[in-house]
């Protein structure tokens, strides 16, 4: 059976958030003082307080997932999924002291994002199919 596109293309935003954060770590190492790690934030929810090595480590994460779903490998279809997870939940807050207007419709599209992608990977049934019918030759 073949890929969804819509797994290539979630696919394809994971390996764009791994370029993006090991670029900000490669920066970070070679000029320590030309970047701040907080721009990171959004794809490291919290942990870009621990320095560049685990901006690294996020970024080969989100490339290995990203890697796992243009295989069909089911863990990285459960991996993507629980990776929204922490997304939603850090911008609750940011949400709920949102100023009426752009910034909580910024807020609202990106809650909204992370869900339909979580939902697409666990319910969708193309996907559904697809990922069963890698694991059943």
């Amino acid at each position: 059976m073949e890929r969804p596109a819509g797994v290539t293309a979630i696919a394809y935003f994971f390996f764009a958030g791994a370029i993006y954060l090991c670029t900000i770590a490669a920066v970070k190492l070679l000029a320590p003082n030309a970047i701040s790690l907080m721009a990171g934030r959004h794809l490291m929810y919290g942990l870009e307080l621990a320095g560049p090595y685990m901006a690294l480590l996020v970024g080969a994460a989100y490339a290995l997932v990203g890697w796992g779903l243009l295989r069909m490998h089911n863990w990285a279809r459960w991996s993507a999924m629980l990776m929204m997870v922490p997304g939603v939940a850090a911008l609750v807050p940011a949400i709920s002291m949102a100023e009426l207007g752009p910034p909580m419709f910024v807020y609202g599209l990106q809650i909204a994002l992370r869900v339909a992608v979580g939902w697409y990977l666990a319910q969708a049934p193309a996907v559904v199919d697809a990922f069963a019918a890698k694991r059943h030759p």
